[in-house]
């Protein structure tokens, strides 16, 4: 079981996930965020993985992926925060690196 809905609200965006984010559905996920409409500056996009159940390892890509796009997320559950934090924390890493290394050019 898979679903997404967008939720509008003043401030924000947010997508709510139930069921499984797993390879057939994380397709799915992708779509619905890239053909969610544009918000005005200062608006949120967030993602709601409240009721996600599993995810797996293409599931933890495409979150690290939405990050970079700038997503936020909010999850309850302690497995699924202990993924999204680790997921959160190899952004962080990968972002650094990446300063670390354009920064080293310009030396």
């Amino acid at each position: 079981m898979f679903k997404i809905s967008i939720i509008e609200a003043p401030t924000e965006q947010k997508m709510v996930v139930e069921g499984t984010l797993t390879k057939p559905w994380v397709a799915e996920l992708r779509k619905t965020w890239r053909e969610s409409s544009e918000l005005p500056e200062g608006h949120k996009r967030v993602i709601d993985l409240a009721n996600v159940t599993l995810i797996d390892d293409e599931g933890e890509e495409a979150i690290l992926d939405l990050m970079r796009e700038g997503a936020a997320f909010c999850c309850s559950g302690v497995l699924t925060k202990h993924v999204v934090k680790r997921i959160a924390q190899k952004h962080r890493a990968l972002t650094n690196r990446a300063l670390d290394q354009a920064c080293s050019k310009d030396r």
